[in-house]
């Protein structure tokens, strides 16, 4: 397992890193929210641990600005512990949030339920030769890996999850984009489109439900 531990303090950093150690979870780290979306970028992680109070950019925005890249399980740490700040990071997505000054072993044993957590949700999705494996956070066409945007595997993955279901534009932009995201039908339109050319021959699971929005439809239901 291998973690990143965002915070502006080497303090809080080096006692997290000592702890994890023990634990033999590998630690990588960055002391700001800029630094943080950079190592997402280039590193892959099973977790991250995210402070709030940050200069610059501070613990949400860096949140959804990771969220957009990729789907990693987060656990914010902050000084605040009024419920306003837990229930706006639960509203991001984060997965647990820890009020400092905290137990590191507490957090160790969290680390671990997260991440076990998020694994067992984890499912493989066959539907004929069309493969989504969450854990790899892979799409296969034929045995052949594609290469989707972010939001489009997201799309593809709410698609799938909500199969043989009608589901207006709104529904889409409000579940698949962030929730305060002002977009237009053609945001969801163009993001349809260019999914269903990934997708090769599998577009045929996309209908399209006209005067309302799409479903995937698949009917065996085997998996």
């Amino acid at each position: 397992m291998k973690i990143l531990i965002v915070d502006d303090e080497k303090l809080i950093r080096d006692v997290i890193k000592e702890y994890a150690l023990l634990e033999d979870i590998q630690t990588d780290e960055a002391d700001s929210g800029l630094k943080a979306l950079e190592k997402v970028k280039n590193n892959n992680y099973d977790l991250i641990i995210m402070d709030i109070m940050m200069p610059h950019m501070d613990g949400y925005k860096t949140v959804e600005e990771i969220k957009k890249l990729k789907d990693i399980p987060f656990i914010m740490l902050s000084a605040r512990s009024e419920e306003y700040d837990k229930l706006y990071g639960f509203k991001l997505g984060i997965d647990d949030y820890m009020t400092k000054p905290f137990s590191p072993k507490e957090l160790m044993a969290r680390i671990k339920a997260v991440t076990k957590r998020n694994k067992d949700e984890k499912e493989t999705l066959v539907f004929d030769g069309l493969i989504i494996n969450e854990a790899a956070h892979e799409v296969l066409v034929d045995n052949k890996k594609i290469n989707l945007t972010p939001k489009e595997y997201d799309l593809l993955l709410y698609l799938v999850k909500n199969k043989n279901i009608a589901l207006a534009r709104e529904q889409l932009l409000e579940k698949v984009w962030d929730y305060d995201f002002y977009g237009e039908d053609r945001t969801i339109d163009t993001h349809i489109k260019t999914l269903r050319n990934n997708l090769g021959v599998y577009r045929k699971f996309i209908i399209t439900i006209r005067g309302m929005g799409y479903k995937f439809e698949y009917k065996d239901e085997k998996y």
